[in-house]
């Protein structure tokens, strides 16, 4: 092992931090054969020296990219060919060079994810099925804060946003992540990573407009503080056309958002590394609750967060962390009249604050551990619409946890991953998510993996607090107070390789076993209000395949393919009156092809193919599933770099029809998602 040179090594047993607490917990785990000692670990120096900074990731080689660091699976950098799990890395350049105009657009990306396009401003997103208005196991993180919202237990994707040209990468593992992301990273974990202020010195503008992504305008600044000491503020500012109802009649919902932020890091040869950002945003939206013939309402979102995080690197293997934050998320969302109950909009004002806190190091020569704690207070206040509420409309909500997870060295090719995440939180207690996986590296370019994993969704203020008034009925749906958590059992292999220099795959498949999912039941005699309960059991499997290969130098193809199999199913002498299909509209087939050219006078050009199967969706008390047919859909963007500092785009997307569906049960408030197209000059300096 070598050390990092800016601090001496401190002897495991000799030094006085608290770390050593945390030796106790590895010390049943059995060790032999070959130690990570024997394999040389980069020094921190050298890995700043040898990786590559954000803007030449489009340089990078197959091989290259195989081999950047990912944080995702284990909470350290390791290579993604290392990576014992399914994990999809999407680049800053591949983001710019897709065209996408928002976080679920590049999400597109991601091969192992379900992204459905709702309305003009919404999105369903998940990972390995449960994709539906409510989209309740997947994990995102955004520079390691949880935008998870604790009142359905999803995200509000029109409410997160970042200046795309300043993303790092995204990382997209499906699969569980409860152990070391904690509660609700069932099927998945999204974590979005900014570049450092390093990375984005200088100053850059874009501006453009178009069809549905009507203006928009973007600017970031960055510069030194101090040596050593980098920063960058930046703005943007769009404005999003409306979609089209199924008779070809406007949707009306156009929307605009605008977000400013800040950030400062520390980078020299200090042992002790400084982050300090944050952003502020607000967007309004335009909405007809009820769909066509509804008069459209106003809503808003607005909000703003500050993050500290300090790091202090021992060497390669030794380090700790501390990170803090704060975030205050504002949403005003209209609903429609019901009968005599008339419309109104629902107010909800979320504060989090989050600390957590990480130590990694090595126990001895085959044992590397990781462990660390967290504590998460919400305080969220509702203000309720007249035809739904939050009981009580004032809610504080507190969750401690912690995990330990020990990599073991088993022998010279195989290593061997156990850990738990054990969270305790107001709605049920105490709670666990162990996990093992084993790497198994059968050649230095190839590598096998297989995991098992226990992840929990806990009840979010929708399952337990909602209320719902009838002028028919009185009460006519309310939340369960006894709702528990949904659980899963998970069942992973996969294959990851380089072959060769110009071929690179990865195929992963899954078993995943469902209990206490949700449910929706009735009360004997009256029958109303109906409530929600965890009745329904649920089986999913399925395979994702990815596939890169480097036609010439000049040209680099992307293939990928998904299968879901879907059944959920309600429990032996138990009640749903949805019947076990409200909780999934899912793809059983999607197919990915990319292509990404550049072709002479330093002009790009590529293309973004998808086919979508149909997806089957249910509706509240009908034992009879309704279909959004198949759709393919194909983007493109031809870019040229008229100057060095100027960049010129043409960007298509949904070019193979005028519309398609892609979420929704079908009914007047169905949206299609048109054609649509926008010219982007950006310019750098």
């Amino acid at each position: 092992m070598h050390e990092n040179p800016r601090i001496p090594r401190v002897p495991l047993f000799a030094a006085g931090r608290s770390r050593r607490l945390a030796f106790a917990f590895s010390a049943f785990f059995l060790c032999a054969g070959h130690s990570f000692a024997q394999t040389p670990q980069p020094t921190a120096a050298a890995t700043e020296e040898e990786s590559p900074s954000p803007n030449e990731l489009k340089k990078l080689s197959l091989e290259q990219l195989m081999n950047l660091d990912v944080t995702s699976v284990a909470k350290e950098p390791q290579p993604y060919s290392q990576a014992p799990a399914a994990i999809d890395v999407i680049t800053s350049d591949e983001i710019r060079r897709s065209g996408a105009t928002s976080i679920p657009e590049a999400l597109r990306l991601a091969d192992n994810l379900e992204v459905a396009q709702v309305t003009s401003l919404s999105w369903d997103i998940s990972a390995r099925g449960f994709n539906s208005a409510v989209s309740d196991k997947l994990l995102v993180l955004m520079d390691g804060r949880s935008v998870y919202t604790p009142l359905f237990a999803g995200v509000i994707w029109n409410a997160q946003d970042y200046l795309l040209e300043d993303l790092d990468r995204i990382e997209v593992i499906s699969g569980p992540g409860g152990t070391l992301w904690g509660a609700n990273a069932v099927n998945g974990v999204i974590n979005i990573t900014s570049k450092s202020a390093k990375d984005t010195q200088g100053a850059y503008v874009e501006t453009g407009g178009g069809t549905e992504y009507q203006d928009f305008v973007g600017a970031r600044y960055g510069g030194t503080l101090a040596p050593d000491v980098y920063y960058r503020v930046y703005g943007k500012y769009f404005n999003d056309g409306p979609e089209s109802y199924m008779d070809g009649t406007s949707s009306q919902d156009a929307w605009s958002h605008g977000q400013g932020g800040f950030r400062i890091d520390t980078d020299g040869f200090s042992p002790d590394q400084w982050t300090v950002q944050g952003d502020l945003y607000a967007g309004n939206t335009t909405t007809i609750p009820g769909g066509e013939g509804t008069p459209a309402a106003q809503g808003s979102s607005s909000g703003g967060n500050i993050l500290g995080r300090w790091t202090r690197t021992y060497t390669s293997d030794d380090d700790l962390s501390l990170q803090v934050y704060y975030s205050r998320d504002n949403l005003i969302a209209p609903f429609q009249s019901s009968g005599t109950i008339p419309a109104g909009p629902l107010w909800d004002n979320l504060d989090t604050i989050d600390a957590n806190f990480q130590d990694r190091f090595l126990v001895d020569a085959c044992n590397r551990l990781t462990w660390g704690f967290e504590y998460r207070f919400t305080n969220d206040v509702v203000q309720d619409a007249p035809v739904v509420a939050f009981l009580p409309n004032t809610l504080d909500l507190n969750l401690f946890s912690g995990f330990v997870q020990d990599e073991i060295a088993l022998c010279g090719n195989i290593h061997f991953t156990v850990g738990s995440k054990f969270e305790s939180n107001d709605y049920v207690g105490f709670d666990f998510e162990p996990s093992g996986r084993i790497r198994w590296d059968l050649t230095d370019q190839q590598m096998l993996w297989a995991a098992v994993s226990r992840a929990v969704r806990t009840p979010s203020e929708y399952d337990r607090n909602l209320y719902e008034p009838s002028p028919q009925y009185g009460t006519f749906l309310a939340g369960n107070s006894t709702f528990t958590s949904e659980t899963v059992i998970a069942y992973e292999l996969g294959y990851r390789a380089q072959l060769g220099p110009t071929v690179s795959t990865s195929v992963s498949t899954f078993f995943n076993n469902y209990t206490n999912l949700r449910s929706l039941s009735y009360t004997p005699v009256t029958l109303v209000p109906l409530y929600f309960a965890n009745n329904d059991l649920g089986q999913t499997y399925g395979v994702e395949f990815t596939m890169d290969y480097q036609a010439l130098n000049w040209w680099r193809l992307h293939a990928g393919y998904d299968y879901l199999w879907e059944s959920i199913w309600v429990a032996p002498g138990q009640v749903d009156l949805s019947y076990g299909l409200a909780e999934t509209a899912d793809p059983p087939n999607q197919v990915f092809l990319r292509s990404s050219m550049d072709l002479p006078g330093k002009t790009e050009l590529d293309a973004d193919f998808r086919w979508i199967d149909q997806v089957q969706v249910g509706n509240i008390g009908s034992a009879v599933p309704a279909f959004i047919p198949a759709y393919a859909e194909l983007d493109m963007r031809l870019g040229w770099h008229f100057t060095p500092v100027i960049e010129l785009s043409v960007v298509g997307q949904n070019l193979l029809q005028n519309e398609h569906v892609e979420a929704g049960y079908p009914g007047t408030a169905q949206e299609e998602i048109g054609r649509s197209g926008y010219v982007k000059v950006a310019v750098s300096f």
